[in-house]
């Protein structure tokens, strides 16, 4: 177990649950700086672990358990994202980068076309979804290059969810809905270095939730 590691994942844990590390020490009723990257290290360079009281109140505030905190220092990506499904069915997968291409998606933002890929994930009910591969480092550390999420565009949309947006000029984006109201989409970048965006309604040509992503 490494030092780099625990602390990968806790930014990790925040992350899942839209918060920084500052805002998880907040929710666990530590002092906000606890989980500062300045805190993670002594003065004189020797490396410093996050205590053993720390992290369970941090797993208590976000009601994750041990095994999944574990699986995180281990080297998973992301905590499961749904669980209790069984059955595997093929789905359509693109890079996300190329799905800001024409001829991937109808009007209605659904698949089409034969350019696609195909991908056996867990079974997803909307008979719609499809598959996206993560590119870059954009969407870390909830999401790492090579990881696949899958998109439902008929599930219902909430503040808080993970979703792909299309706006007007072609663009695609993985991003958090912070706020939707009549007239515009506030999104957060799941990597807190790149930029938020608000754009308006109309320029906003569909938006589908991510349902589940792999590890």
């Amino acid at each position: 177990m490494k030092h780099e590691d625990i602390w990968r994942a806790l930014d990790t844990l925040a992350a899942e649950h839209g918060m920084s590390a500052s805002g998880l020490a907040r929710r666990a009723g530590l002092d906000p700086t606890t989980f500062n990257p300045s805190k993670r290290h002594m003065p004189d360079g020797r490396p410093r672990w996050p205590s053993t009281e720390s992290v369970s109140k941090v797993l208590q505030a976000t009601g994750a358990d041990l095994e999944a905190f574990t699986s995180l220092v281990t080297g998973a990506r992301a905590l499961p994202a749904a669980s209790g499904r069984s059955g595997q069915r093929r789905v359509p997968l693109i890079g996300l980068v190329q799905a800001g291409g024409d001829g991937f998606f109808d009007d209605g933002g659904y698949p089409v076309g034969g350019s696609w890929d195909e991908v056996s994930l867990p079974e997803i009910a909307d008979p719609n979804a499809y598959a996206l591969e993560i590119s870059g480092e954009s969407m870390e550390p909830v999401f790492r290059d090579g990881d696949v999420v899958i998109v439902s565009p008929n599930a219902p949309i909430r503040r808080g969810d993970r979703v792909v947006v299309r706006i007007r000029t072609g663009e695609v984006m993985a991003k958090q809905l912070q706020r939707r109201s009549a007239r515009r989409v506030e999104l957060l970048s799941l990597n807190p270095s790149h930029p938020s965006y608000t754009f308006e309604l109309a320029q906003v040509t569909w938006m589908h939730r991510i349902v589940w992503a792999s590890q």
